[in-house]
């Protein structure tokens, strides 16, 4: 067994070779920033208006990418509440059993008490050995981070953080902006790409910085494009990187649109109702991130006393415990209360206003 002190080394070590990415891409956004703005703008453009109108727009989109990657790299991944953490008690009842199914039972009467709607492949309560917890729906635990994440999308090298809950958003507009920023640079370029080849540039080394200015902005377009159609095709469906993998499973079994209401409301889950801030590198995404409105027949059995993707009526609520643990905003709570409320009293409810409504036709007709 190795030395505490050898393991925290290792660690340190590896905590560093994360940012490596992180660092090649900021070096890389610094050359750009000085090969565009000194070396293109200042050196090699001769008209006054559009050498500011070409700085100006340039330093909005600078600014707006930055910003967004700022905010997806430092925005610290949300991690399951306290209420899905085993308690002392029950870790000790669940390390006593020794057969799976009995500890399913105690999972599963754990489970009672909490929005939880998916389950493993065989049908089991999904619960981390690692961090002693029942994992909510759409969350997964990192290795990398060695944590249970909310809604996780993937753990991105480049951000050197997990996409999940907290940063989704910023991780699109992250996307965006940058795409933005390598087809600004491409499309201002062009023109002065083409002198160099025409031999219409003075010799200064402003050639080279424009030449590979050039070629580093159109093939990053490539790549970013690609994978920013894809996040989006993801956030239309309403699905992370991991269920589009890999689907969830429901009692009813596995349905890889389980948690799509549509494209409106799939998209205002990620960037909300106000749309002000859909450009902003703001979190103004709806839920907690601990439960979600699901699809009718994604309705679990175990939480037909309740709404799909509100808070659950049982012992949780009656101890004062409520989910989300923070209040929403009344554009936030829209969005889960506008889901119809598939639960048996509200089908009882809706059968008595038909049988009502029948009735009182058939007296009218007889009368």
């Amino acid at each position: 067994m190795a030395p505490s002190g050898s393991r925290s080394i290792k660690k340190g070590c590896q905590r560093v070779l994360y940012w490596i990415p992180v660092l090649f891409i900021a070096l890389i956004v610094a050359w750009s920033y000085y090969a565009y703005v000194l070396q293109l703008c200042i050196e090699s453009i001769e008209g006054i208006a559009e050498k500011v109108i070409y700085l100006l727009v340039y330093h909005v989109i600078f600014i707006m990418f930055v910003w967004a990657y700022w905010q997806t790299i430092f925005t610290r991944p949300m991690n399951p509440l306290k209420e899905f953490h085993l308690s002392y008690s029950d870790k000790e009842l669940l390390e006593r059993e020794d057969r799976g199914e009995s500890q399913q039972e105690i999972l599963r009467r754990i489970a009672k008490d909490l929005p939880i709607c998916t389950r493993t492949n065989s049908g089991a309560i999904r619960f981390c050995d690692r961090c002693q917890l029942l994992k909510p729906d759409r969350c997964h635990h990192c290795s990398v981070c060695d944590k249970c994440i909310l809604k996780m999308d993937h753990h991105c090298p480049w951000v050197n953080n997990c996409v999940g809950f907290a940063n989704y958003k910023f991780f699109m507009l992250f996307l965006a902006y940058s795409l933005l920023y390598c087809l600004f640079i491409t499309a201002t370029d062009l023109q002065y790409f083409i002198k160099f080849w025409l031999n219409g540039l003075p010799d200064t080394q402003a050639k080279f910085h424009i030449l590979f200015l050039f070629f580093s902005a159109s093939t990053f377009s490539v790549s970013l494009a690609s994978l920013l159609t894809y996040h989006c095709w993801l956030v239309c469906k309403n699905r992370s990187t991991l269920e589009a993998v890999r689907s969830p499973v429901f009692r009813h079994g596995t349905d890889k649109n389980g948690f799509s209401l549509g494209f409106s409301k799939n998209f205002r889950q990620v960037f909300g109702d106000e749309v002000k801030y859909w450009p902003i590198p703001v979190f103004s995404g709806l839920g907690d991130g601990c439960s979600f409105p699901a699809c009718l027949v994604n309705l679990d059995v175990e939480q037909a006393a309740s709404p799909t993707g509100s808070t659950p009526v049982n012992k949780s609520a009656a101890d004062g415990r409520q989910f989300p643990s923070k209040p929403l905003r009344e554009s936030q709570s829209r969005l889960l209360t506008s889901t119809p409320s598939w639960t048996e009293s509200d089908i009882a409810t809706d059968k008595d206003r038909k049988g009502a409504s029948n009735q009182a036709m058939t007296i009218e007709h007889e009368a």
